[in-house]
């Protein structure tokens, strides 16, 4: 007896679909493939619309990642926006000069923005703020300390690993140096200004944009950086010849959050009290 053959099933042409994309790795249009299917198209609805909202998420989410990967890749200690940031406790600070900063023109122009100004003005808000823009909008920005920077250059020099050492700083579109003069144990060599210095040439040289943040005066940096006044002219007159140098004179956050938090209610004496 002949055995009948068996008619092929038919593929179903959704899931070859979804399985398609899965493969490709865009699994958020495959998502987005399964919710159009089970809505239908709407009324007016093109190829090209129907097109767009199926790769439109895909888009987006890896846009998302991308600008993830660059915070991480970035390490800043906290993130920070300029929307937190009380402009109407530092009065005197260019509000218009740092939202024009905030535009990221000046890190298109390959210029600076140095931050003066004692600890707790606000310095370091506006630098990161900057750089997590910066990250949101495509650019390679690389966060440290003065402290840390130095402290990884000058180890280099025992195991003559200076340049690999440099590459970080270097190879950033966007290079945030905080806190200048903040640890005295900068100040513990003779090599930081030349050190300091390898950094600012090579982004003057290739014009990538630094931002630095200080909280000892332009004119003090020779002594903060080993005594150095040559070397530390270099570096400022290349730091501010494309740049903005911007002093916030004004109280210290910081401080007046503790004066506030300390603050008692007065109490009127009760006199059943003993």
């Amino acid at each position: 007896m002949v055995k009948a053959l068996k008619t092929p099933k038919t593929p179903n042409r959704l899931d070859e679909l979804i399985d398609a994309l899965v493969v490709l790795r865009l699994p958020v249009m495959a998502d987005a493939l399964r919710m159009e299917v089970q809505k239908g198209p709407p009324e007016g609805d093109t190829r090209l619309d129907y097109l767009w909202r199926l790769v439109e998420p895909q888009l987006c989410r890896r846009r998302e990642n991308a600008i993830a990967r660059r915070i991480q890749l970035a390490r800043f200690p906290a993130l920070k926006s300029l929307d937190g940031f009380d402009f109407d406790f530092q009065p005197h600070l260019d509000r218009d000069l740092v939202f024009e900063l905030a535009t990221l023109d000046f890190l298109r122009r390959g210029q600076n923005a140095l931050f003066g100004g004692m600890s707790g003005t606000g310095k370091s808000h506006i630098a990161i703020s900057l750089g997590y823009l910066a990250c949101a909008h495509g650019f390679r920005v690389r966060y440290t300390t003065s402290a840390d920077m130095l402290a990884n250059l000058y180890a280099s020099l025992a195991t003559h690993s200076l340049t690999q050492a440099l590459q970080p700083f270097l190879r950033c579109q966007l290079l945030i140096i905080d806190e200048v003069g903040l640890d005295s144990a900068e100040r513990d060599t003779s090599k930081d200004a030349g050190l300091f210095y390898k950094v600012v040439q090579h982004r003057y040289d290739n014009g990538a944009s630094t931002v630095i943040t200080t909280n000892i005066d332009w004119q003090c940096w020779g002594e903060y950086l080993g005594g150095d006044s040559v070397a530390t002219s270099a570096i400022l007159d290349r730091l501010i010849h494309c740049g903005y140098a911007i002093t916030i004179d004004g109280p210290s956050w910081r401080a007046e959050e503790h004066k506030r938090l300390n603050q008692r209610p007065h109490k009127d004496h009760d006199p059943l009290e003993h």
